[in-house]
């Protein structure tokens, strides 16, 4: 049972710190408006050039 224990916590561990950095990575990036406007939704695109 302790060593069940032992493992679901680690486990559990790893996964909120995974989670943690990749959300920290994803708040902090800096991505530039042009990568940005590349990936805009197609009705936004159609009708800024209309």
């Amino acid at each position: 049972m302790k060593f069940e224990t032992l493992m679901l916590q680690t486990l559990f561990s790893a996964c909120a710190l995974v989670c943690l950095l990749a959300m920290g990575a994803m708040l902090t990036t800096k991505v530039p408006v042009s990568v940005a406007a590349g990936h805009a939704p197609a009705t936004a695109v159609v009708s800024s050039a209309g």
